[in-house]
């Protein structure tokens, strides 16, 4: 199966012959996966070189004069470098932009703590108007590119990762999935995070959301699943900072009593560089992990 990041590059140089209002800005990272694609169209596959701040700033540029600009690096360099050409060249100005990370919280884990960004999406949070896809196979990143292209001026951030669930579900952006039923509480997956949940609530009669668009956040269909539930209990299980998306279930929940547990990568540093594989057992991510977590916060 190839990986999200191959898609990404499948799918993006085909869309380039597809419509004439998109352009690629690069800053290196996969450079190789557009060359064929920017001598079809060198006036928009665009590499700015090691710039992370022009890359963004160029994207706003792009918007202004009317193209839908796909924006790409690893992810630690797309929001985190750049966060505030994000902010100003994009928000402030008024355009929309699609950026597409690689690197997730820890795919490179060889490259160390720069190359690593577990806090995007939560500082994206600090802004307004953003809308947030993180897949969980490279069917739903092709479904959800493909939204995000056509998805009018909007800013929109894709999250892939190596990281793959077994089998893709049908995206639909802006709701939560019920994957399986129960009265035991609610589990939240996001994106890559499905199968360890799966398999870590094997036998457990609790509800299973799965979510490959976590902004919005679609606090419809948690709150009458937690409504539904014997216990008002949500454990949201992110891969990404623990805790990210707990505000926005705090405030789904706000008309009842409720308990919420944050899963997700932890704050700590872990400085063994290792593999991502381990960086996801490190942080309790993994079935076994994950399992040990829920059972102590769910009712028996």
């Amino acid at each position: 199966m190839d990986t999200m990041r191959d898609r990404f590059g499948t799918v993006v140089s085909a869309m380039l012959d597809e419509d004439p209002r998109l352009a690629v800005v690069l800053a290196v990272i996969s450079g190789d996966r557009f060359a064929d694609a920017a001598r079809r169209h060198p006036d928009r596959v665009i590499d700015v070189g090691i710039r992370e701040q022009l890359l963004v700033s160029a994207a706003g540029g792009l918007a202004l004069t009317g193209l839908r600009p796909i924006v790409h690096t690893f992810a630690s360099f797309l929001v985190e470098r750049p966060f505030e050409q994000v902010k100003l060249d994009l928000g402030h100005q008024g355009v929309g932009a699609v950026l597409v990370s690689a690197g997730a919280s820890y795919d490179v884990a060889p490259g160390g703590r720069t190359h690593q960004a577990p806090g995007d999406v939560a500082l994206l949070d600090t802004l307004d108007g953003w809308t947030v896809h993180v897949p969980g196979h490279p069917d739903e990143a092709e479904a959800l590119l493909r939204h995000a292209a056509a998805d009018g001026d909007e800013r929109v951030y894709v999250r892939l990762s190596d990281q793959s669930n077994g089998s893709p579900l049908p995206v639909s952006p802006g709701r939560f999935q019920v994957v399986r039923e129960g009265r035991g509480g609610v589990v939240l997956a996001v994106g890559p995070m499905l199968d360890a949940v799966l398999e870590a609530t094997s036998g457990r009669d609790v509800t299973v959301l799965y979510a490959s668009t976590v902004r919005p956040f679609d606090a419809a269909t948690v709150r009458e699943a937690v409504r539904r539930a014997d216990a008002p209990d949500l454990a949201v299980v992110e891969p990404y900072l623990a805790g990210t998306s707990t505000p926005f279930a705090a405030e789904a929940l706000a008309e009842f009593p409720h308990r919420v547990l944050a899963l997700g990568t932890g704050r700590r540093e872990l400085r063994r560089y290792g593999s991502w594989p381990e960086h996801v057992a490190a942080h309790g991510l993994d079935a076994a992990g994950l399992r040990r977590r829920l059972d102590g916060f769910l009712p028996v």
